[in-house]
């Protein structure tokens, strides 16, 4: 996709969230973007770099998410906050999630990932973040640069779309 000139459009976006239901808007809207000729920087930072480790073990809850809804038998049900503060509810909603995205066909994370660098979107690792959670960089997959604050910065004031997820 082209601009009135020769310069490509840029998306560049900030992944804060590292949970099974918040990994999928950043890499559907990246591979997306990218498929339609877009330049694309993806910067992970705090829980959302936690999606650049090699083994992911993604997960969901209920609480902080009032508008929750599984379908189940035909109907949706509603997952009430408040039933996230009760033990092993995290693990039945992770597991309903996980068996709804088999079963609908869905891409895993770590194909929408793969695709993502087939795709040649850039990924920034925050460095301060690596510091802060004690991440080391062999536990994190091959290819994204490591950089900060200023890094996103720059490709952010050169980028016609940027989003926070």
């Amino acid at each position: 996709m082209e601009t009135s000139g020769s310069e490509t459009k840029r998306l560049s976006m900030i992944v804060t969230k590292g949970t099974l239901d918040w990994a999928y808007p950043p890499f559907i809207l990246a591979t997306t973007a990218a498929a339609m000729g877009l330049e694309v920087t993806m910067f992970f930072t705090f829980y959302g770099l936690a999606l650049l480790k090699k083994k992911l073990d993604l997960s969901i809850t209920t609480l902080g998410n009032p508008g929750m809804e599984m379908p189940l038998m035909g109907a949706h049900l509603l997952m009430p906050n408040l039933l996230g503060a009760l033990p092993g509810v995290d693990a039945m909603a992770t597991a309903m999630m996980k068996n709804l995205i088999k079963k609908k066909g869905v891409a895993s994370i770590e194909d929408l990932r793969q695709a993502a660098i087939e795709s040649d979107v850039q990924m920034i690792a925050c460095q301060m973040t690596m510091d802060l959670f004690e991440f080391k960089r062999e536990d994190m997959i091959d290819g994204p640069v490591l950089g900060g604050a200023a890094t996103y910065i720059e490709t952010a004031t050169k980028s016609d779309i940027n989003l926070f997820i």
